[in-house]
């Protein structure tokens, strides 16, 4: 999910021992520094211009649809990166790196009901905002490394998400079924797990939440007694 958070890399200082006659370390420019900012804005701008057309069309754009969304030429995106794929593996970056942010656990120490809502809510909106995007990663991901590690860490945020959330229930269960009760809930709250009661069974966005609960609700043991 290559870097495009667009922070420049911090020289390192380190002050000579006293008396030494070692120069001083040669600083960066302004210029320099001026010139990787607007570098790295630009490879910011790229990605995110990439993201909008994949969640408009559900399709993989072209360099040229690229370029005309962020505002720049073709030659500028090849510039900045090798080829489609390489943005496509720094959207992912990004998309993971926004998903953390936007996704952090809350509610941790609520009651049963409320951390289920919680949890619910959060996953419906990060499906309804990443579906289109989780799709095309997926279409793409046979022949690339990079991608496929990506999406095997996506998965595994997911699971330590559920896991933080429904703590109480989980420690009283054994291993074994600890861990099937585990896989049963991320493929319940799978991205094609949303996009299947949208698209194909045309529930609302709140009537999906509310099956999601229901079942989240029967596959987790019972909460202990505090």
């Amino acid at each position: 999910m290559a870097d495009v958070s667009g922070l420049p890399k911090r020289a390192i200082v380190e002050e000579s021992p006293l008396g030494s006659s070692s120069p001083p370390p040669t600083r960066k420019s302004p210029r320099i520094d001026g010139r990787h900012l607007r570098s790295e804005r630009t490879k910011r701008l790229i990605v995110e211009a990439y993201m909008v057309l994949v969640r408009e069309s559900s399709q993989m754009p072209t360099a040229l649809q690229i370029a005309e969304r962020a505002g720049y030429s073709v030659r500028s995106i090849f510039e900045r990166f090798p080829d489609l794929h390489a943005i496509r593996v720094a959207a992912t970056d990004y998309a993971i790196g926004e998903a953390k942010a936007l996704g952090a656990p809350r509610d941790t120490n609520a009651d049963r009901q409320t951390r289920i809502r919680s949890q619910v809510e959060t996953r419906a909106r990060s499906c309804e905002r990443w579906l289109p995007f989780w799709r095309i990663l997926n279409a793409g991901n046979n022949d690339s490394p990079e991608l496929r590690q990506r999406i095997k860490m996506i998965r595994q945020l997911i699971l330590m998400r559920i896991e933080v959330m429904f703590k109480p229930e989980l420690v009283t269960l054994a291993e074994p079924e600890r861990k099937k009760t585990l896989i049963a809930l991320e493929a319940l709250m799978d991205f094609e797990s949303w996009a299947r009661m949208i698209e194909l069974f045309g529930l609302s966005h709140e009537q999906a939440c509310t099956v999601w609960i229901r079942a989240i609700d029967r596959l987790l043991p019972p909460t202990p007694v505090s």
